[in-house]
């Protein structure tokens, strides 16, 4: 990492917060059009700003990171959930609400400018994740990781998370980072983001014609979007990955 290159967090740096909430991380539009995604993700920043990493280059916000605490397993979490991503804001928001004592800590996103992809910052911000989340005491991290090197929407994630390289590292690039720092691959959250609209509502997103009932190609989404044109809706399940980082 650059020597100019800051990482702190939102609790030490309030006044961060609107360079945050306007930070674009090059996410696909029909990305942002998840319901608990656009309900709670806006709420970490109030309810946890030590978990919202900032990496400052001079005044210029380069990548943040948010992280979210929740109690884990308990009698009513006996496994981490299909429902992945939005399961683990879920989970962090209703235990922020009813006053539990969190026992571990998910990953929710790493974003990185992309004037800066490339040059090993995305290793730094889940190393600078992993100490925040150990300084809080909590001992597990975490992370729902969107495999984004995944190219063949038809190929099951189940084997996509089978490939290696030579080197015995996995052929994502993502899964790549969170094995390096030490994580271990743990299942497919199949259900981990889902997001649906009208047919006028993805042509929009997309730019695509979704004009035939049946599964339709998205560039940059993981497995392909189903859509059912006799009743005007399509909808994207997009399954992610647990990993475990033992802090």
């Amino acid at each position: 990492m650059s020597d100019e290159i800051v990482i702190t967090t939102l609790a030490e740096r309030p006044e961060l917060l609107e360079k945050l909430q306007t930070f674009s991380g090059g996410w696909p539009e029909f990305m942002r059009h998840d319901p608990i995604g656009n309900t709670l993700m806006g709420r970490v920043p109030e309810l946890f700003p030590e978990h919202c990493l900032l990496a400052l280059e001079g005044d210029t916000l380069v990548a943040h990171g948010r992280s979210i605490p929740f109690v884990f397993p308990d009698e009513d979490r006996t496994e981490l959930p299909a429902g992945g991503w939005d399961s683990a804001l879920q989970w962090g928001v209703a235990d922020h609400r009813n006053g539990r004592r969190p026992t571990v800590a998910s990953a929710l996103e790493i974003s990185i400018a992309a004037s800066h992809l490339g040059r090993g910052l995305s290793h730094d911000m889940l190393a600078a994740m992993r100490q925040n989340v150990a300084a809080m005491g909590l001992d597990t991290l975490y992370a729902p990781v969107r495999p984004n090197g995944k190219e063949d929407a038809g190929q099951p994630m189940t084997e996509y998370i089978q490939q290696f390289r030579a080197d015995g590292l996995p052929v994502d690039p993502w899964l790549r980072v969170h094995v390096k720092a030490g994580a271990e691959i743990l299942k497919v959250a199949p259900t981990s983001m889902v997001m649906a609209g009208s047919l006028d509502e993805w042509r929009e997103w997309t730019g695509l014609p979704f004009d035939h009932t049946g599964e339709v190609i998205v560039p940059k989404a993981l497995v392909p979007v189903h859509c059912d044109v006799e009743h005007n809706h399509a909808v994207y399940v997009e399954p992610n990955v647990w990993v475990q980082h033992n802090l």
